[in-house]
């Protein structure tokens, strides 16, 4: 997958405008100058750049221009979905009907952007989150009717580079999508905090405790992303019957332990989400 996505980039077909460079943007942009598309191809329209973005751009990056860049082969939206409506009003120019538009914006919908970009846009709605920071995101997409084969493979590429991809056809998931892997990563820091407070209140040192919990959560995920077992495999594999492992899962998985807790949190993020699209 990693060499399909270096030869895509590398020879991206013109130019890459990048709208918002914030974190998800900035981790996006990493990912793909990493992997081989080069600075001259991309123009990011980002109203406060930081040093990174300036020192791109003395390697060639054209940032925030003056004159417009001629027509795009991708657009990337990456701005705050409340600033969505002032981002997409500037991007006509950009885009023609060789041109695909990328969106990450949370709940902002595929006929939302239809409606705002020039008629007949190919358009792809995607979630990635925030492990894209470390190229261990996984993002989920899906396109309109305009999105040819070329298309979809190259917004695959982009996405790719900064983890896993999976597609859906159904729009409709995508609010459950962004609860459950877009919000996600805040669920298991949230897990390494209350695991440091345990510990705390059980009377370990909290700078101990912190380490010990933060090791746990990241030494966990990663036996789980190299192990072909399933979740609940992996917990069994770790409670002997009667031991220490069970006393406390007894607690997290009784009627109103983690597992419904998780249930009502995630239902709460897709109301959300949807509330986000108007």
């Amino acid at each position: 997958m990693a060499n399909r996505v270096a030869k895509t980039l590398a020879k991206f077909p013109g130019t890459l405008v990048l709208v918002g460079a914030g974190r998800m943007g900035s981790a996006m942009l990493e990912g793909w100058l990493a992997r081989g598309l080069k600075a001259r191809q991309v123009v990011v329209i980002e109203p406060q750049p930081g040093k990174v973005l300036r020192s791109l751009a003395r390697r060639g990056l054209r940032l925030n221009p003056k004159i417009k860049a001629t027509v795009a082969a991708a657009v990337v939206i990456a701005v705050k979905p409340q600033n969505a409506s002032e981002a997409l009003q500037s991007l006509s120019g950009y885009i023609d009907k060789s041109t695909f538009v990328l969106s990450i914006m949370a709940g902002r919908t595929i006929g939302f952007l239809e409606n705002s970009l020039p008629l007949r846009t190919a358009i792809v709605r995607a979630m990635p989150n925030t492990p894209a920071a470390i190229g261990r995101g996984i993002s989920v997409a899906v396109a309109n009717a305009n999105i040819s084969g070329q298309h979809r493979n190259q917004a695959s590429s982009l996405l790719a580079a900064i983890g896993e991809v999976e597609w859906v056809r159904d729009e409709r998931l995508m609010d459950a999508v962004t609860a459950v892997s877009g919000s996600g990563p805040a669920y298991v820091f949230l897990l390494a905090e209350a695991m440091a407070s345990g510990g705390i209140a059980s009377g370990l040192p909290p700078a101990l405790a912190t380490r010990l919990a933060r090791e746990t959560v990241a030494g966990a995920g990663e036996l789980m992303h190299r192990s072909d077992v399933d979740a609940a495999t992996l917990r069994q594999n770790v409670t002997s019957p009667g031991g220490t492992t069970a006393a406390a899962l007894e607690v997290l998985m009784g009627p109103e332990g983690l597992e419904r807790l998780l249930t009502r949190a995630i239902e709460a993020a897709t109301r959300r989400s949807r509330d986000l699209a108007g």
